[in-house]
């Protein structure tokens, strides 16, 4: 195996199991999964119970003993633990992975960078229909362009020349990296218990300042972002930001309370 996958799920089983079927026609075949679910919920674990084992490749469910409200970074770190490979490419559990994803993130990642991909925002109608007939062939730039879908041109896969003409930030639902520079700023902060910053601007900050650098894998590890209303409120957010003001000004580049308790072990 040279990647694993890890999935942040949370309440979505219709959804997973769309990520699941598309993994499974990945061109590439070298790669586990981890579900890291932000929940304890029976239904999944009935579910890979029954089923996990049609698939070809491993899957291991990591997940909460209650639900204790958003402990996404919590998981993370403990998925990044289960990890068995070097490489690691992170995507939600709404975002369906294009069929070179995997691919992409085997042939791109490298030491030193840290690796961002980008999404198609799939409408409400179109989402509909994939989740009602679980078919993957409209997940392509010409299917879309006449959907109610949102940055259809994400959906152009071209692995031969960069296509990113401005610097954008990383983004949670679609990026991958060398597990070892995770381990060096000691993963996830799981201060963050809002959702929003701690996930991806957080360890964006983080990293490069730790000297690793960005580099973008747009139209070569493209996830499709399937439409749902927004979960969360601006109020999180923004205590997040301020949250992050706070960690840069006392430059926090390791976190304290990341895959170790820093602030009881050093």
């Amino acid at each position: 195996m040279r990647l694993t996958v890890i999935i942040s799920y949370y309440k979505a089983l219709d959804n997973l199991r769309l990520i699941l079927k598309a993994l499974s026609q990945q061109s590439c075949h070298d790669f586990e999964v981890i579900v890291s679910e932000d929940d304890f919920n029976e239904e999944t674990i009935r579910y890979f119970r029954d089923y996990s084992s049609l698939y070809f490749f491993t899957i291991r469910h990591v997940h909460q003993a209650a639900d204790l409200g958003f402990r996404k970074n919590e998981m993370l770190n403990k998925s990044l633990r289960e990890c068995k490979t070097e490489l690691v490419a992170f995507i939600d559990g709404d975002c369906v992975p294009h069929r070179h994803f995997v691919k992409a993130y085997i042939q791109h990642t490298r030491m030193g960078s840290f690796f961002a991909g980008r999404a198609v925002m799939l409408g409400e109608k179109i989402s509909t229909e994939i989740l009602s007939t679980g078919k993957l062939n409209k997940l392509n730039f010409f299917s879309l362009i006449t959907t109610d879908s949102h940055k259809v041109k994400e959906a152009i896969y071209n692995p031969f020349f960069p296509m990113a003409y401005k610097t954008r930030g990383l983004s949670g639902r679609n990026w991958g990296i060398h597990k070892k520079h995770l381990l060096d700023i000691n993963g996830f902060d799981e201060d963050y218990t809002n959702a929003g910053v701690g996930e991806d601007v957080d360890i964006e900050w983080r990293l490069m300042a730790h000297g690793i650098k960005r580099v973008s894998i747009k139209n070569k590890a493209i996830v499709f972002h399937l439409y749902h209303p927004r979960v969360y409120g601006q109020e999180g957010v923004q205590h997040n930001y301020r949250l992050l003001a706070q960690k840069k000004e006392l430059h926090h580049i390791r976190c304290l309370h990341g895959i170790r308790d820093l602030e009881s072990n050093d």
